[in-house]
């Protein structure tokens, strides 16, 4: 019996769904947002939660061993450790959001788009390094104009 055994399901044959959640997760992860239907977005959801969560708790190369096996794009599993790891890095679920945008003209399936929520504001390591830089630099040009 399946009694409370729910969960979220594409109609499409399992190898076929099983790819195009692997796909939207891996666009969302990428993009940080795109514009679906309101079932893909739930069935994608805990996908990306589960990435990010991994990428949060594991060990960097067992965490990256675990996301390459979902996403298929090794540039999204470094983005989760390299900016969104730090970015949620106070937060323990909810990675996601899906704002509904309306129908679809053509068969009038239901729009959302489904983003990642802000988190807290990282800058960049090549921004330091910049920033580096930039005061050498000054302190250069000041150190010049003194001699």
């Amino acid at each position: 019996m399946r009694h409370r055994n729910h969960s979220q399901r594409l109609s499409q044959k399992p190898h076929i769904a099983g790819q195009i959640v692997r796909n939207m997760a891996t666009s969302i992860i990428l993009y940080e947002h795109v514009r679906t239907t309101k079932k893909r977005a739930q069935v994608v959801r805990p996908v990306v939660d589960q990435l990010l969560t991994i990428g949060k708790s594991e060990r960097i190369d067992i965490a990256i061993r675990r996301m390459n096996q979902i996403v298929t794009d090794k540039n999204a599993s470094r983005k989760i450790m390299e900016v969104l790891k730090h970015r949620y890095s106070d937060r323990t679920s909810g990675f996601t959001r899906a704002i509904p945008v309306g129908q679809r003209k053509g068969d009038g399936a239901l729009l959302v788009d489904i983003m990642l929520v802000e988190g807290k504001a990282v800058e960049a390591k090549d921004s330091k390094d910049a920033k580096e830089a930039k005061e050498k630099k000054m302190t250069k040009k000041k150190s010049s104009k003194s001699s």
